[in-house]
């Protein structure tokens, strides 16, 4: 087999890189409505309308390309559990939002390739050199920097997006796993449809109990405007990344995703007036050089970083 069936022409890859710079810019827009959502509208609430949009979106397109129902059905609980993990990212994400800014929070979110690292080495056995462990460490050393001011700021809330990268983390270990035997498009919409199901099994118990932050409630219109903004942002990103992905290789695209920073502290400064202070920007600094080795280092080594875009299920 030549090289040239194995690598996408160049032309095709450059397109994919746009589609990722699109995407990686416009999921920022979801985080910003979801923040601005979040403070009248529990993040299980946001969670289980943005996976009921993302169901009713996919759905169409799986049943034209005729995949909805090719599924294996003994592999129907991994897509269950990607499911749980997707509203465990969603609501551990959201949360915190109510309180912190939107660049600390995915900053924090962004040790997610760090944690992917080590546990592909713990479950997948793949082989994580020595480089790539002291990488980890010390991006989890620059996410410390963003943390502890922000643990002084708002309390342990700020754990929150550390959550949602371990279950991110561990969604695309599984993603891993379903992906060489099922059609993309209708993985994402069984996840949707799970995570829906166990978002909106919360919102019951919740509201049954009266658990307080699981009690759905009805927006008004000014936040209805908000959780659609947040869902039709996620939709078009997610679409973009997906057709990324299949334009351009992971590796090539991965390093993209830390665009996701900037475009977020530029619309978090525009919409709240929030920036970072010197201590927070040093983390996030930390982060991205350790995230981006992490990265180099497995191209080095002809391996792909099986991470979508942080927009697609966030």
């Amino acid at each position: 087999m030549t090289s040239s069936t194995i690598t996408p022409p160049r032309q095709e890859i450059g397109f994919g890189l746009l589609l990722m710079v699109l995407s990686v810019l416009i999921s920022p827009i979801i985080d910003i409505f979801a923040k601005l959502a979040v403070t009248a509208v529990p993040a299980t609430e946001i969670t289980f309308v943005r996976l009921l949009f993302q169901m009713t979106v996919l759905a169409p397109i799986c049943l034209y390309r005729g995949t909805l129902f090719d599924v294996t059905w003994r592999k129907m609980g991994l897509h269950a559990a990607r499911g749980l993990l997707m509203a465990i990212t969603m609501i551990s994400f959201v949360t915190p939002l109510a309180v912190m800014e939107v660049a600390d929070a995915i900053a924090i979110f962004f040790v997610e390739p760090i944690i992917l690292t080590i546990l592909s080495a713990i479950f997948l056995r793949e082989t994580i050199g020595w480089r790539r462990y002291t990488a980890c460490g010390v991006g989890f050393f620059g996410s410390l920097l963003v943390i502890q001011p922000s643990l002084q700021e708002v309390g342990l809330i700020a754990l929150l997006p550390v959550v949602a990268a371990f279950s991110l983390a561990l969604f695309f270990l599984l993603t891993r796993l379903v992906a060489q035997k099922e059609d993309p498009w209708s993985m994402q919409f069984y996840a949707g449809f799970w995570g829906a199901v166990i978002a909106g099994l919360l919102l019951l118990v919740g509201s049954s109990v009266g658990i307080s932050f699981l009690t759905p409630v009805v927006p008004d219109m000014q936040h209805t405007l908000y959780i659609a903004g947040a869902a039709v942002a996620a939709t078009i990103a997610g679409v973009l990344g997906v057709y990324a992905y299949r334009s351009a290789p992971a590796s090539t695209l991965a390093p993209l995703q830390y665009l996701e920073i900037v475009s977020a502290t530029i619309l978090g400064w525009w919409v709240f007036g929030d920036l970072p202070d010197a201590l927070k920007w040093l983390g996030i600094a930390i982060i991205i050089a350790s995230g981006l080795y992490v990265i180099w280092r497995e191209r080095q080594l002809n391996k792909s970083v099986a991470t979508p875009p942080v927009s697609a299920p966030i």
